[in-house]
């Protein structure tokens, strides 16, 4: 690479902008930075292109080495479709970056006027820290996230500060019983490990009891300031979309409803003290409209004690830098997640750049004897590290699955794909699991069974009464389930619940949006088919009942959130001249208010697409009795076996997987690497 006239570097550009390689954001940067330094030579522009390249694919930041080391796959060029990049030998990223070492790169880099150091007091619209480059907001926010960290790692709960040794003990022996024989404890273990300092991390994979663990713990910090100065503390529970706000509430409900206090002093204080409403995060932080800024920050600080995030893989690390921002210094920050899932959609990788040491545990000598006085339960040695890091000993891994059993096929396969083993992949399929199903047949008539009915014959074990969902399931109630026009209004909404309910028992999964197997032209084929079977009228327009749709922007006016979902059902209203009219209405669940419904009339809908088939990102937070992935026929760099788990852990009871052998294996052997700054090895502390 050389520095050239930036005739050059633009005509090259503009290649890539017709191509689809690059987004014409990214070259705009580029004159934008030109202008800043009209000196920047060619390879400083560049880099400050793949940086904003790779903001663009999620990633905090460019690795500058990796992208020398393979230009072509960590720029993602042409990987999605042969014809989206050119090719040719002098128009390649790879030989855009050609004839460069990393030294060279750098020096190049750190000569251009729109770069900083990674210190303090730069304004540089550009951050070069060590190997990687950052846009400056990003780069401020992964500073902002590890500095908050690593300060509520380090500063003991109020509940650790405050109560004896013994009362400690006695609380969690109360929630968590000991069980004799039983294997290491690990709901019991990471209750104790999260509650003693300002920040923890609870991860497991599906049925692991990420819920149970949590609603113990609220019990037990409830229960310990109860039992201390007698009042309350202030607990918020949130998640990143409606969808999985509302799952996380019916859940903490239900875990709340049987939680056994019998043993534990105050009991009845202590549930009605444990919150069972869940919010959004944005609503949480109080989003101000066409503003990346929130009511609550660090000078209006949220009022509360406890912040409880789940399904904290979809946090991006702008929003988790904002979290932390608007959290009290004395607040308790709790992530639940599950570290092996999609990643968030918007740059960065949060949950999974935290929890990337948690397999092996790097448990402290300290903290284990720690956790054997105080539990009573034994760490693995396997476990435990000398040289374990302060984050270390704030995340739990749950290791025992309750829901997925050893002849679980949704459980190996998701257990296998997460491996990246293709023989157990293959395995788990050929087996014939009653729980899981395997089709390539991606046919008109195969899509119709498996929307309609749920592919039952396909499952083993199952009849006519008990076989897996499809949509039918809701179409029915929606076509002869409707209330009379002059029933209350209640009825209807018990009615529109009902549908709701019904309809979340089966989904179909897309991998990618566009393309003949995409979300976008599946959506109008299952809609042709439904039509065609006699389960839509689609007569009355795009407003049809029983058309699903998903909310794709948030809409403070009507106080919906992207992800959510509502069903387009018939109301009765009374015209003008008197006469009764069924209008087309758009039921969505009202949130905080379980089983309560919002009606929303469809003209007032401008941001929303109908949902039949959804993306597995779109899925996340979500769960189904029967779910379906789809995967495309041509190779794509989203095809990973992050995608993969996630669509398979989606299932709670059935799972159909529609893709080629060969799709399959190659998004298995696929991973997400994301660039950031955030995994960096944090400074290793004990917390005795």
């Amino acid at each position: 690479m050389s520095t050239t006239s930036s005739s050059t570097l633009f005509g090259l550009l503009d290649g890539w902008v017709a191509s689809g390689a690059l987004r014409s954001l990214d070259r705009a940067f580029a004159r934008f930075l030109l202008q800043h330094d009209a000196q920047a030579g060619e390879p400083a522009l560049l880099a400050a292109v793949f940086a904003s390249h790779q903001l663009g694919r999620g990633h905090a930041c460019l690795d500058l080495r990796a992208a020398l080391h393979d230009p072509a796959g960590t720029l993602a060029f042409g990987q999605d479709d042969a014809d989206s990049a050119d090719e040719a030998a002098d128009t390649s990223p790879a030989a855009a970056l050609a004839g460069i070492d990393l030294a060279r790169w750098i020096a190049a880099i750190d000569a251009a006027r729109f770069v900083d150091g990674d210190g303090p007091g730069g304004q540089a619209p550009l951050v070069r820290s060590g190997e990687r480059l950052y846009l400056r907001r990003y780069w401020q926010y992964e500073q902002s996230v590890r500095q908050a960290i690593d300060s509520r790692v380090a500063t003991p709960s109020a509940a650790a500060r405050s109560q004896a040794h013994a009362g400690f003990v006695q609380a969690l022996e109360a929630l968590f019983p000991r069980e004799p024989g039983a294997p290491a404890n690990w709901q019991k273990m990471a209750c104790a490990l999260v509650a003693r300092q300002g920040f923890g991390i609870v991860t497991g994979g599906p049925g692991t009891g990420k819920t149970t663990t949590v609603v113990r713990l609220l019990a037990l910090l409830q229960y310990l300031a109860l039992s201390g100065d007698g009042q309350r503390l202030r607990i918020r529970l949130a998640a990143p979309t409606g969808k999985a706000a509302a799952r996380l509430g019916e859940s903490i409900s239900g875990a709340v409803s049987r939680l056994a206090l019998q043993d534990l002093p105050g009991a009845a204080g202590v549930r009605e003290a444990i919150p069972t409403a869940v919010t959004t995060v944005h609503r949480l932080l109080g989003s101000k409209p066409d503003s990346r800024q929130f009511r609550h920050d660090a000078q209006n600080p949220l009022p509360l004690d406890v912040l409880v995030l789940d399904e904290a893989s979809m946090l991006d690390l702008e929003m988790f830098a904002a979290v932390l921002a608007a959290l009290p210094a004395h607040a308790q920050l709790l992530l639940l997640g599950d570290k092996d899932q999609l990643a968030s959609v918007e740059a960065g990788s949060v949950l999974g750049d935290l929890c990337q040491r948690a397999d092996a545990g790097h448990y402290l000598p300290a903290t284990a004897a720690w956790l054997a006085d105080i539990t009573g339960e034994q760490v693995d040695p396997a476990l435990i590290d000398p040289h374990g890091h302060a984050l270390d000993q704030a995340v739990a891994k749950l290791r025992v699955s309750y829901r997925f059993h050893e002849n679980s096929g949704i459980g190996r396969l998701a257990d296998a794909a997460n491996r990246g083993d293709v023989s157990a992949v293959r395995q788990a399929l050929s087996h014939g699991y009653a729980d899981l199903a395997f089709q390539a047949d991606t046919g008109d008539a195969a899509l119709r069974r498996l929307v309609t009915h749920g592919a039952a014959q396909a499952f083993r074990g199952t009849d006519d009464t008990n076989h897996p969902a499809g949509y039918s399931h809701y179409l029915a109630l929606v076509r002869d389930g409707r209330p009379p026009a002059d029933a209350p209004r209640d009825d209807f909404d018990r009615w529109a619940a009902e549908v709701l309910r019904r309809y979340g028992e089966f989904q179909l999964l897309c991998a990618v949006r566009a393309g003949p197997l995409g979300v976008e032209a599946v959506n109008e084929r299952i809609a042709r088919l439904l039509r065609a079977g006699g389960w839509l009228d689609t007569a009355a327009g795009d407003w049809y009942s029983g058309r699903p749709v998903m909310v794709t922007r948030n809409d403070h006016a009507l106080g919906l959130m992207n992800g959510d979902v509502g069903i387009t059902l018939a109301l009765p209203l009374q015209a003008p001249d008197g006469a009764l009219v069924w209008v087309p209405r758009v039921a969505f669940a009202a949130p905080g208010s379980p089983g309560g419904i919002r009606w929303v009339m469809p003209s007032r809908l401008t941001e929303v697409e109908t949902v039949f088939a959804m993306t597995v990102h779109k899925s996340q937070g979500s769960e189904f009795t029967h779910a379906a992935l789809l995967l495309p026929a041509q190779p794509s760099r989203v095809l990973t076996r992050e995608l993969v788990y996630t669509g398979v852990t989606r299932a709670k009871r059935w799972f159909t997987l529609v893709a080629s052998p060969q799709m399959l294996e190659a998004a298995v052997l696929q991973r997400i690497e994301r660039a950031s700054g955030l995994a960096a090895e944090q400074s290793g502390a004990s917390m005795d």
